[in-house]
């Protein structure tokens, strides 16, 4: 007689947490890969021509997940204008950080782009209506005083450069808020817009500055897309397996691996400025977000059931 089966046990919550954070890094890893490849990319190509190839690859993959959400994750998602203004913006922040990308260290511009959530804080009350108490408007201000001691206007950090990622970093703060406002659309929705978007961007402006791809340079601008869509799924997965709480304060990683990656492949050394903005802009970032974090607990237990 056989042996009845063994109930199948469910994961452990701190096995969840733990896959959580190793897939958070495991993505960080990749966008910053990603964001290596790119600099080199764009040292030959146009960031129309990077941005094209980059999302045909990146489609072709999103494709059987596509299918499997079918056509109803796409025509139930709400707020049509807010989805076509997210898409818009993340396409002209990615354009700008790797037009940024041409003349400027890897990190530096990471740097930049790493205040994005102080910007989201500033304008939440603003976009959002939410309040925003004296603790986080004091990050906020920190927060600006660690962009100002990175863009050194006093030295030679102050280029066009510098400030096309500025406006990129806001650009992706922007897109930021338009995804909280969006927040019921299904993941492959938003990454497959963002995806079209540019691609669209890609064809208009690439065929002006078309540049002949070689073998082995055609394979690293597919593999670009393919290492982006894997680093999104990799942190979507990790924010569904894992508390924000626990997870998202590794996404600061990323400024270490710019440095690393940046001083192996391109000589990057960051200079003392750089090291201390980025350090000021980090730690109000992980002070807003867990600020954040105490404000919603507050909130849910205010809240009657």
């Amino acid at each position: 007689m056989p042996e009845p089966a063994s109930p199948s046990v469910a994961p452990h919550p701190a096995d969840r947490v733990l896959a959580g954070v190793g897939l958070m890094l495991t993505g960080i890893f990749f966008f910053a890969l990603n964001d290596a490849m790119g600099k080199y990319l764009v040292a030959t190509f146009s960031v129309g021509q990077v941005l094209l190839i980059r999302s045909i690859a990146g489609l072709a993959v999103l494709t059987p997940f596509i299918a499997r959400e079918g056509r109803a994750a796409f025509t139930a998602a709400p707020r049509r204008g807010i989805q076509l203004l997210r898409a818009v913006l993340l396409t002209l922040e990615v354009a700008a950080f790797y037009w940024a990308l041409t003349s400027m260290p890897l990190a530096d511009v990471m740097t930049f782009y790493l205040a994005g959530p102080i910007y989201v804080t500033a304008m939440s009350p603003f976009l959002l209506g939410e309040k925003v108490g004296w603790r986080r408007w004091s990050a906020v201000a920190a927060g600006f005083i660690g962009v100002m001691i990175a863009l050194d206007p006093s030295g030679q950090s102050l280029s066009p450069a510098a400030l096309v990622a500025i406006a990129g970093s806001l650009m992706f703060s922007m897109s930021m808020i338009c995804t909280r406002l969006v927040r019921g659309t299904s993941d492959i929705a938003l990454i497959t817009a963002q995806t079209a978007a540019a691609l669209v961007f890609g064809a208009v402006t690439s065929p002006f500055v078309w540049v002949a791809v070689s073998w082995m340079d055609g394979a690293l601008l597919v593999l670009l897309g393919v290492v982006a869509t894997f680093a999104h799924f990799c942190i979507n997965r990790a924010l569904k397996l894992a508390p924000a709480s626990v997870v998202v304060p590794y996404q600061y990683t990323t400024i270490v691996w710019a440095v690393l990656l940046g001083y192996v492949f391109f000589g990057d050394v960051p200079s003392w400025h750089m090291v201390a903005g980025a350090a000021i802009i980090i730690g109000a970032g992980i002070y807003i977000f867990f600020r954040e974090q105490v404000r919603g607990r507050q909130t849910a237990f205010a809240d009657p059931p």
